[in-house]
């Protein structure tokens, strides 16, 4: 736990929040039992893509931002409130500005807490000129997905893309921060790590080729004591990558990438004398009895037709696999898919399907192997331009082989059979989706769609269906009708849910809206109702909901902007028909935005 919050707390990149949270007193005691006062301001110093090039050709000092406040209402009527009958919210934000040097700052003010919290402060700077791009602060770099992958780090980088072939991109900084052992508040004790990184790419034409090299180390005195009893030792760990694309036969695009990472848990162990790539390293790692090697390779293989393309794939991930430069991996596995999709029709038909195949268990040290396939369609016609008609399908099966401990305890030949568990799990999804366009003419456009999805899932085990498989169904089908000249939408729908299995229920119901504007677009109005009924099971009893919202926005001078919204929900149950439960909620806010330029 601590070793996360190690890395939770240098855990920003390119952004940084730091915040000020208090409770303010009211005046007297009986004000304190009704309202209580949330203070809290964000602070976020991230001084973001400043452009060197652009001083002396824009506005030196720029400050825009704005103001929102709400007031909130709710009342509630023969049931239980579910919220303060009164809350408000205040909220701003400023953003100044120095050639393009930006400091943003918002603020939040709420009577919805009492806590006081303080923060940490974290910032960033990532000034630019021309070809070279440097950062600065609390940051993260990806130079591919086995090495450097998204870790924050406070530190320093470099990028530097000339219009050339060749591009190349540096880091280094303090990955983790150290933390001594705590027992009184039980804290465990955190390593300070350091790392650096190279990424160097070569791009010519339709060729390109990258190399990533990534080290980090534990610095063995960050931190003061550590007992023998936590096992708890200082790391170090060396990546390198190779990646990458061709062209070939200008039909086949051709894209790999293969990573070593070789983990050491004790630096303070002997060296160990194994041949392997990194074996001859030295000084930049030493290969040790506590070190281990991991490797990662995927590759993918497109053929690109005028009318079609074809593509396999295929990744290689190691068990164990893990470098210092990402927070997580997916290892131990193994994809292989196989994608295809096409044009037909003068581009009007268009069709893709794709298969993959995953496994885990590569070193076979695990008790449970799982085995998954997926595969999809997708089709798409569009025989006009007022009717556009989609399918999709896709299922998922997972395959669970479980070997029981006592196999090789009670085996008294490798000839027989132990029984294990195998545990198959099958989900699979379709959709329909149907648009249709009219009207007489650009000022009066009609449509209507239809949306239908069904999703299925079962379980199987040793041939045997169980009875744990459910399906859900969703079906929406609508109408609209925008009538431009006088600034109005309106549109009716049906929307209806079903759910087979444990739990089975049904939800179906219509709905109506219409929106307005008035005063050229300056006042916008909106009203909806709509009303389903619930059914669990074969119950007799019925849950009804009617919903009921009015509107309204208007805009001042674009800067100035006023809504109020109410929302009436009632709810009742057939078994209690003199029971109707209702809900309001209203709603007022102002907002305001500024911008200022010098």
């Amino acid at each position: 736990m601590r070793y996360f919050t190690a890395m939770l707390i240098d855990a920003q990149a390119n952004r940084c929040k730091s915040g000020l949270c208090f409770t303010a007193f009211c005046f007297s005691k009986e004000m304190k039992k009704v309202l209580s006062l949330y203070f809290g301001c964000h602070c976020c110093i991230a001084i973001n893509a400043q452009d060197f090039s652009m001083i002396g050709k824009k506005n030196p000092v720029e400050v825009s931002g704005g103001l929102a406040l709400n007031q909130i209402i709710y009342s509630a009527f023969n049931g239980p409130s579910r919220r303060d009958p009164y809350s408000y919210v205040a909220s701003g934000n400023v953003n100044l500005s120095l050639y393009g040097w930006s400091v943003p700052l918002t603020f939040t003010v709420s009577n919805q807490g009492n806590s006081f919290q303080q923060p940490f402060n974290n910032y960033s700077l990532h000034p630019t000129y021309k070809a070279i791009s440097a950062h600065a602060g609390y940051i993260s770099c990806s130079y591919s997905p086995y090495s450097v992958s998204g870790h924050n780090f406070l530190g320093g980088a470099i990028d530097y893309e000339p219009e050339g072939k060749f591009r190349i991109s540096a880091l280094y900084g303090r990955f983790l921060r150290s933390l001594n052992l705590d027992s009184a508040q039980n804290i465990l004790p955190v390593f300070e790590r350091w790392g650096y990184g190279l990424k160097a790419n070569y791009i010519h034409s339709a060729h390109s080729l990258q190399l990533v090299v990534f080290h980090a180390h534990d610095k063995a005195r960050s931190i003061h004591f550590v007992p023998d009893s936590l096992n708890l030792h200082p790391q170090e760990n060396l990546v390198v990558s190779l990646g990458a694309s061709t062209v070939l036969l200008k039909k086949f695009v051709f894209k790999a990438e293969a990573a070593s990472s070789a983990v050491t848990s004790n630096t303070s162990a002997e060296a160990d004398s194994r041949s392997n790539i990194f074996s001859n390293v030295q000084p930049l790692y030493t290969l040790r009895a506590s070190s281990d090697i991991y490797n990662a390779y995927k590759g993918n293989l497109d053929y690109q037709h005028q009318n079609f393309t074809v593509g396999l794939g295929y990744e290689h991930i190691d068990p164990g696999y893990r470098t210092f430069g990402a927070y997580f991996f997916n290892n131990d596995l193994e994809n292989v898919t196989l994608n295809a999709s096409t044009s037909l029709v003068d581009g009007k038909l268009s069709l893709a399907t794709s298969i993959g195949k995953q496994q885990d268990n590569l070193d076979g040290t695990k008790v449970a192997t799982l085995e998954r396939t997926v595969g999809s369609l997708n089709v798409g016609f569009a025989p006009s331009e007022k009717l556009m008609l989609s399918v999709s399908y896709s299922t998922f099966q997972s395959f669970t082989n479980i070997r029981s401990q006592f196999q090789e305890i009670n085996q008294l030949t490798p000839y027989e059979n132990i029984d294990t568990l195998n545990f198959t799990q099958l989900s699979r999804s379709a959709s329909a989706n149907a648009t249709y366009s009219f009207g007489r003419d650009e000022q009066r456009k009609q449509n209507v769609n239809f949306n239908l999805s069904a999703q299925g899932a079962s379980e199987g085990q040793a041939g045997a269906s169980q009875n744990s498989g459910s399906w859900f169904y969703n079906m929406n089908c609508g109408y609209s009708i925008n009538l431009q000249p006088q600034a109005m939408v309106m549109s009716v729908s049906v929307n209806g849910s079903m759910n087979e299995g444990p739990g089975a229920s049904k939800t179906i119901g219509p709905m109506a809206s219409v929106s307005h504007s008035f005063f050229e677009k300056k006042l916008k109005t909106n009203f909806s109702v709509n009303y389903n009924q619930t059914q669990s099971g074969d119950a007799v009893p019925k849950n009804e909901t009617i919903n009921c919202r009015i509107g309204c926005v208007l805009n001042l001078k674009k800067k100035h902007n006023v809504n109020a919204n109410i929302a009436v929900q009632a709810r009742k149950n057939s078994a209690t028909p003199g029971n109707t439960v209702c809900d309001m909620t209203a709603m007022v806010g102002y907002n305001y935005a500024f911008a200022w330029k010098k």
